[in-house]
């Protein structure tokens, strides 16, 4: 039988409030929160396991909430009808499509990650805002990225902002949150290539070979990336631009270097 909540003073619904509204909240007990038909079913179907899924009784029936269920690959534990207060209070933006999820948070370690033949990564150092970390997690999945290496984050991964500009990649590709001396030793050690993206000194991106395996370094806009990444890197590299603003976004860049490592990789025989 589902189980149903109709009062938003519920302690579990305030605290799903908690979860969406802190980072600390999040880390602490190990759930996040995901909204939407897509998000919700991306993190399932990649093995995220669910605490609840949650929809509104009065605008979707039980039916397609179980047929979601029934993707996941690890059991969901409880399927909860609310009513429309509950689930206005619990949806992080308004008109989300009607599920909403409480999810643990998983873990990738480096040893879990399986290559494809030539590698292809990211290296984020200090990204702020979760909507540029989503927007980049967006890009590395339609790149086939193998891993996002996530370095002094400042941004949550689970933040609904980062989930949401994600589409849901946040569920597809693994993102790995290690120390840069960690990062460096584990790509030294798989024989991955360091390009740092930096204004000096540094070669055009389209005069570098991006069919061996790669880690694309990239930094917040504000400061780009720190000393270290720039001595540690094999390679410097600048995009080439022709106008008079000398930086994009972090999210467009990122989908520069990877399309165009994309691009020589696909005309390699």
């Amino acid at each position: 039988m589902i189980k149903e909540i109709t009062s938003t003073q519920n302690p579990f619904i305030k605290n799903i409030v908690l979860l969406a509204a802190k980072s600390r909240e999040r880390k602490q007990q190990g759930l996040f929160v995901a909204e939407g038909w897509r998000e919700v079913g991306l993190a399932l179907k990649n093995g995220y396991e669910a605490e609840a899924l949650l929809y509104d009784s009065s605008q979707t029936r039980e039916e397609p909430i179980q047929a979601l269920a029934r993707q996941a690959t690890l059991p969901v534990k409880e399927v909860i009808a609310v009513n429309a207060p509950v689930f206005e209070k619990i949806a992080y933006r308004s008109g989300v499509p009607n599920v909403v999820a409480v999810l643990k948070e998983k873990i990738h370690a480096p040893k879990s990650i399986i290559f494809q033949k030539t590698p292809l990564l990211l290296v984020l150092e200090s990204i702020e805002k979760p909507g540029n970390l989503g927007a980049i997690l967006r890009t590395a999945d339609a790149a086939a990225v193998d891993a996002v290496v996530v370095c002094d984050p400042l941004a949550d991964p689970y933040n609904p902002n980062a989930i949401r500009a994600s589409l849901g990649a946040v569920f597809t590709v693994p993102v790995l949150v290690l120390p840069p001396e960690e990062a460096v030793s584990w790509l030294q050690e798989k024989n991955i290539r360091l390009l740092s993206t930096w204004l000096e000194a540094a070669t055009p991106l389209y005069q570098c070979d991006l069919c061996q395996p790669t880690a694309f370094v990239l930094g917040a806009e504000a400061n780009g990336i720190s000393r270290f990444w720039v001595e540690q890197a094999n390679e410097r590299i600048i995009i080439p631009m022709a106008g008079q603003v000398d930086s994009l976004n972090v999210a467009a860049s990122a989908a520069v270097v990877l399309f165009e490592a994309v691009r020589q990789r696909s005309l390699k025989p």
